[in-house]
């Protein structure tokens, strides 16, 4: 771990503000599953009440999420995927997940899962996209790496970007299992 981030206790104590401009105490997701990534991910409306997921776009990798906070929901609603797309989940502010300017969010989790559970070895390839300083083990490889969060809180779970969110669901229900909802 990098020795310069400040980590929070618990993943109740995190924060984050969303595109609209809400600042979201996390404390509010207790007793829920919460699924993190920066992709699309319509999970959420298989168990509505109990799965939590949260969007957080990154520009860090290649440059990818150009757009800026205010033209994110327009570009999924016209552009990518279009056809009027809404999101069904919260999309918080663009951050950015590795460096000396970590957002606490991603401080935390890189903290408490250090490396994708499916591909641990896995390390950014190219270091022309090497953007940040300082570079850490544990940083994000590139977009489309997700989090799973138990419902006490706990980390549960890191997967790489070639993981796909729909093979999460047996990890989110056994999970939920554990709910008291």
């Amino acid at each position: 771990i990098c020795a310069y981030m400040h980590i929070s206790k618990t993943f109740y104590d995190l924060r984050a503000t969303t595109l609209e401009g809400e600042t979201i105490d996390f404390n509010i997701f207790r007793g829920r599953v919460v699924l993190i990534e920066n992709v699309l991910n319509e999970l959420q409306s298989r168990y509505p009440h109990r799965l939590v997921v949260l969007g957080f776009p990154c520009n860090q990798f290649g440059y990818q999420e150009n757009c800026s906070d205010a033209e994110i929901l327009n570009s999924l609603k016209y552009v990518r995927p279009g056809e009027g797309y809404k999101p069904a989940f919260t999309i918080f502010e663009k951050c950015i997940v590795n460096g000396s300017d970590a957002h606490p969010v991603f401080s935390y989790l890189k903290d408490k899962l250090p490396y994708p559970d499916d591909d641990p070895m896995s390390f950014m390839q190219e270091p022309k996209y090497l953007v940040w300083n300082p570079i850490c083990r544990n940083d994000i490889s590139w977009n489309f790496e997700k989090f799973l969060i138990g419902p006490e809180g706990e980390p549960f779970k890191r997967y790489s970007k070639r993981f796909q969110t729909i093979n999460i669901e047996p990890d989110i229900q056994r999970l939920l299992k554990l709910t008291k909802n």
